[in-house]
């Protein structure tokens, strides 16, 4: 037995998410599709985050056992002959077999792109708020309460199966670059649609549409119909997973 770790790069655009689907096409089915051509046995894939429609990820992590050895730089130029474009292998490396992609993760780091100008080039991988200004500070300070443990329910998807609601946030952070603003988060884990939520109900305070303290205010209420509408799925990417 063999247990490969790969990192991949997707573009989310057009996928049901990371996650096989009755009902769409995924990123995991694609791969395990490739890789059951190549060693030619069912695969079974495990992800560090399962990423939901329309998220693309920059720096995803998989595992996979398989029942016979592969030279991982042959196997990784195979898998990346068979991928569709829109799935590319970083890198493929056989771990010991105690590791999973998601269980052994100690942080994963997530970004959000907002557009100030409209772009053709980057219309699938961010959201267009140029329509209105939005207060940097104002997005900072948002950012900066949520370090720290906190209960996120307020910012999870409602029936997401969860045992608690508590994540531990290391890092928050707005930066403005050129024609676009990006938040950056990293936290030992993430609720459902959480990154999304927290987006969108920080660009509405940020908007004016609702005063800063509103913030602190919907972290502690512990309600999903408190917080602000969920950011659309394209401007958010997984980055990186730490282990």
């Amino acid at each position: 037995m063999q247990n490969i770790k790969l990192t991949i790069e997707y573009d989310g655009t057009g996928f049901a998410g990371w996650q096989v689907q009755a009902n769409g096409r995924s990123i995991q089915e694609e791969l395990e599709k490739a890789i059951g051509q190549i060693v030619q046995e069912e695969a079974k894939t495990a992800a560090a985050g399962r990423t939901d429609a329309g998220v693309h990820a920059k720096g995803q992590v998989v595992s996979v056992k398989l029942s016979r050895a592969v030279d991982t730089p042959s196997f990784m130029k195979g898998l990346n002959a068979l991928l569709p474009p829109q799935i590319v292998v970083l890198s493929a490396e056989q771990v010991d077999d105690g590791f999973h992609a998601r269980h052994s993760a100690r942080a994963r780091i997530y970004q959000y792109i907002l557009a100030l100008k409209h772009t053709a080039i980057n219309r699938d991988h961010s959201w267009y708020v140029g329509g209105y200004r939005l207060d940097l500070e104002v997005l900072q300070e948002c950012a900066s309460m949520l370090l720290g443990e906190h209960d996120f329910e307020s910012f999870c998807k409602n029936n997401s199966g969860v045992d608690h609601f508590r994540c531990s946030v290391e890092e928050a952070n707005w930066t403005a670059e050129e024609s676009c603003l990006i938040f950056r988060i990293r936290a030992n884990r993430f609720l459902h649609g959480m990154v999304r939520a927290l987006v969108g109900t920080m660009v509405e305070i940020g908007r004016g549409h609702r005063p800063l303290a509103d913030f602190a205010r919907i972290l502690e209420a512990k309600d999903r119909t408190v917080a602000g509408m969920a950011a659309p799925a394209k401007g958010l990417f997984l980055q990186e997973i730490v282990y």
